[in-house]
């Protein structure tokens, strides 16, 4: 079994992944960086984000598992003082379908002076006016469905809903559904420019077209990775083709991570 670890970077986050590699190691496991099995990410969600980008290339024969070092993340199963037992799951134990899940990933196409550009996000892609507001045409299918002029526009993924489309007010979609969420950032709605006010959900074979009033400075980001247009001509979003692997040693489902995060467990 090949492994690498991401780290964020604080002295917690540091030492812990040099003791998990030397552990690891001494039971046998494969110190690679280049094409590992088994991404090990060691800090909070934003790192697992930041271990994503960096394998997206690699996503089809990648998986990854988190240890927070902080709160409690989505993405994190572990806690410090477990991985112990991780390493020794991750030695006994093959990367079969009993222990992976998949969850949807988020394509965007951007077309601007520079060309056509392909992106990947695990949580959510933004579009936001830089200095003045966001006027754009919404397509769905090919079909125009709205102008929008207002803060931005959020398409997240499933296990996206959760971080800033649930500020905006979007809904939390379980990851097992094949869809992506379109949601507004402080949308103004008047006689010219009128929106539907809720959020969409679009499933997979579905896309949606966005045309920016053109010459406008505009402001994509993709996860944690912030792109400046002069001007973006149309962004074409959809869910993608692969999905990204996570390894779940033990289960921790989906609405009980939601639950623990936003509501806390009731105590009896």
């Amino acid at each position: 079994m090949k492994f690498y670890i991401h780290n964020r970077g604080d002295d917690l986050s540091r030492n812990l992944s040099a003791t998990f590699k030397q552990r690891a190691e001494q039971k046998g496991l494969v110190w690679h960086e280049e094409s590992p099995d088994i991404v090990v990410s060691i800090g909070g969600d934003g790192t697992l984000l930041q271990a994503f980008h960096k394998y997206v290339s690699q996503i089809g024969h990648v998986a990854f598992v988190g240890v927070h070092t902080g709160h409690l993340g989505f993405y994190a199963d572990w806690k410090p003082n477990g991985i112990d037992k991780l390493i020794d799951c991750m030695t006994k134990t093959n990367l079969s379908p009993n222990v992976l899940v998949e969850y949807p990933v988020l394509e965007v196409e951007a077309n601007s002076d520079r060309g056509a550009e392909t992106f990947f996000a695990l949580n959510e892609v933004t579009l936001k006016g830089i200095g003045t507001t966001l006027v754009a045409q919404l397509h769905i299918n090919d079909e125009q469905f709205e102008t929008f002029r207002g803060d931005g526009i959020c398409i997240s993924t499933p296990s996206g809903s959760t971080a800033y489309n649930k500020g905006l007010g979007g809904a939390i979609i379980h990851p097992s559904i094949e869809a992506i969420q379109i949601t507004e950032i402080a949308s103004i709605n008047n006689r010219v420019y009128r929106t539907l006010g809720s959020p969409i959900v679009l499933p997979k074979h579905h896309h949606s077209d966005i045309y920016p009033v053109e010459n406008k400075k505009i402001m994509l980001s993709i996860d944690h990775i912030h792109k400046v247009y002069d001007s973006l001509h149309s962004l074409r979003a959809r869910v993608a083709d692969f999905k990204v692997k996570f390894v779940r040693y033990r289960a921790f489902p989906f609405w009980n991570r939601v639950r623990d995060a936003f509501i806390g467990r009731h105590e009896e």
